[in-house]
């Protein structure tokens, strides 16, 4: 469905106004597949999902422009119907995953490591900012790049700067040709140095992941150039069933690692980390850069792990509220990203505590 409609917008800088003029807090809420992800913010509950629909999509340009309430799972079959896709391959953690979640988290798929995480895809966006004021940054076309880098400052925000209205989004045309490979090297040191060969070669790899002790390798591309890889890389070839339903269990969390239990952790650290000496499960992708690790180790030790390797570490699921759930920061880069809240949103309205204890409601 594409739609030029904009009352909703202005009824959400509506409510924004009131928010300001009453000094009420503001909880964003969309779809809400994401409402676990981050600490809890406070506020009155301003849904967001009925701000929704495709705006503007060219397919000969390779750029789409959706309202940020717009289903994930709408989007991605406009784009399949013109053979395109979101190359960052954005989790589904429910039915209900809009693009604003998506792109306000930051969240990308399996395809991460070989195409580039969703906030390389973002050309600009449309916003109301914490003073009821509606503003568009950045534009449909990489070479338009005033204000672009503010588009990308609000990926990942979590909602604390503003309302997500519009986001332009870049796409890819779909792979013509996918195999998936099992590799079973013997353990997760060996997987690992596997990928270090990998990554030393030309080959179409577009995601990989480490399961217990077994390497799973996805290739992508031209029919020859996929055919070509698997011959060099060996191993068990999936069927497309068994592959597709692979991939969107990790991309989704359906797999059986991601069941309730003990917390969930994500790591981002360098390729090379050997694997570390500490009591949990660990399911790895990304060539190595995103470690997925469930344990019941104290949040100091995760975070000084993630960060004596150069990395960060979020709790990402089934951790207590009382805990730290993001790697904690410099006080420079802590002050720095307060100055940007203040000057984006200076009463605090939005999504106060969900990123920072100090979000807290200001006014």
């Amino acid at each position: 469905m594409v739609t030029t409609d904009r009352n909703i917008s202005d009824a959400l800088r509506t409510q924004v106004l009131a928010a300001i003029e009453d000094k009420e807090a503001l909880c964003l809420r969309g779809g809400g597949s994401l409402d676990f992800y981050g600490r809890t913010p406070s506020g009155r509950v301003l849904d967001l999902s009925g701000h929704c629909g495709i705006v503007h999509y060219a397919p000969t340009e390779l750029v789409v422009t959706a309202r940020a309430g717009t289903p994930i799972t709408e989007l991605e079959e406009t784009l399949a119907g013109h053979g395109q896709m979101l190359a960052f391959e954005p989790p589904h953690f429910s039915d209900s995953a809009t693009l604003g979640g998506i792109i306000s988290a930051n969240l990308s798929g399996p395809r991460r490591a070989s195409c580039g995480a969703a906030r390389d895809f973002v050309l600009g966006c449309r916003i109301v900012n914490g003073r009821g004021e509606i503003l568009s940054f950045g534009g449909e076309v990489m070479k338009n790049v005033a204000g672009f880098d503010v588009s990308r400052l609000m990926t990942g925000a979590l909602g604390t700067l503003g309302i997500l209205l519009d986001i332009s989004i870049r796409t890819l045309p779909c792979p013509r040709a996918e195999t998936t490979h099992v590799v079973e090297p013997g353990s997760v040191a060996a997987a690992l140095a596997t990928l270090t060969r990998m990554r030393a070669r030309p080959l179409p790899v577009s995601a990989t992941a480490i399961v217990s002790d077994v390497l799973y390798v996805r290739l992508s591309g031209s029919p020859a150039g996929v055919t070509s890889a698997g011959k060099a890389i060996g191993g068990e070839v999936l069927t497309d069933r068994k592959a597709k339903q692979l991939w969107s269990q990790l991309r989704d969390h359906r797999h059986r690692f991601f069941e309730p239990g003990p917390p969930l952790w994500r790591l981002s650290v360098p390729t090379d980390m050997p694997p570390p000496d500490i009591d949990g499960e660990w399911l790895i992708e990304w060539d190595g850069q995103l470690r997925w690790l469930r344990t019941d180790a104290p949040p100091e030790t995760i975070f000084s792990l993630a960060a004596n390797a150069g990395g960060h570490a979020t709790a990402f699921r089934y951790h207590a509220e009382r805990e730290e759930v993001f790697q904690p920061q410099s006080p420079r880069l802590v002050s720095l990203q307060h100055r940007i809240k203040a000057a984006f949103d200076p009463l605090g309205i939005f999504n106060p505590g969900r990123i920072h204890h100090a979000d807290a409601h200001s006014t």
